[in-house]
């Protein structure tokens, strides 16, 4: 913005003291910061993956409260990632009626898949879950498959084992 005009000598020093004051910082505002900036909105905020709990030491509490909250960030997601893809569906049931289940099958699919994969991370954990509850959840289930094969499938029988 232009200057006005100088009137009297009081505006003239005015105007010299704001050059000093505001020139500097104006400067290193538009030539140092400005430039090396990285714009990026809020609402796309990129936290960077910590440790998950099962590679924190035991006596590591702040190792252990950064994995939990990464477990409920992790859990906000993929239960918003849910809703979505249930909102798809849904969308395409209402707008391809009446016969929508030979167009919609791919989103109802993608769906159930999802929400299997989601009961079989958090499925069960109830209210209170934390990283802890959920790797030993993950770990159970390892060692159920590692027995009787995949779970859904029934228990092996004595005889299937020989």
């Amino acid at each position: 913005m232009p200057e006005a005009p100088v009137r009297n000598p009081l505006d003239r020093f005015l105007n010299a003291v704001e050059s000093m004051v505001d020139g500097p910082v104006t400067w290193f505002r538009e030539t140092i910061v400005e430039p090396n900036r990285k714009t990026y909105p809020w609402y796309h905020q990129k936290l960077r993956r910590v440790p998950t709990i099962d590679q924190c030491y035991t006596d590591d509490p702040v190792c252990f409260f950064e994995a939990n909250q990464q477990f409920k960030r992790d859990k906000l997601v993929d239960s918003e990632i849910l809703n979505i893809l249930r909102q798809r569906f849904e969308d395409c049931m209402l707008y391809e009626q009446p016969n929508h289940m030979k167009k919609c099958q791919p989103f109802m699919d993608q769906y159930e898949k999802a929400a299997e994969n989601w009961f079989i991370k958090y499925g069960d954990l109830g209210g209170y879950a934390n990283a802890k509850t959920a790797y030993m959840k993950q770990k159970h289930r390892m060692v159920w498959e590692r027995r009787h094969g995949p779970v859904g499938s029934g228990m092996k029988q004595p005889e299937d084992e020989l």
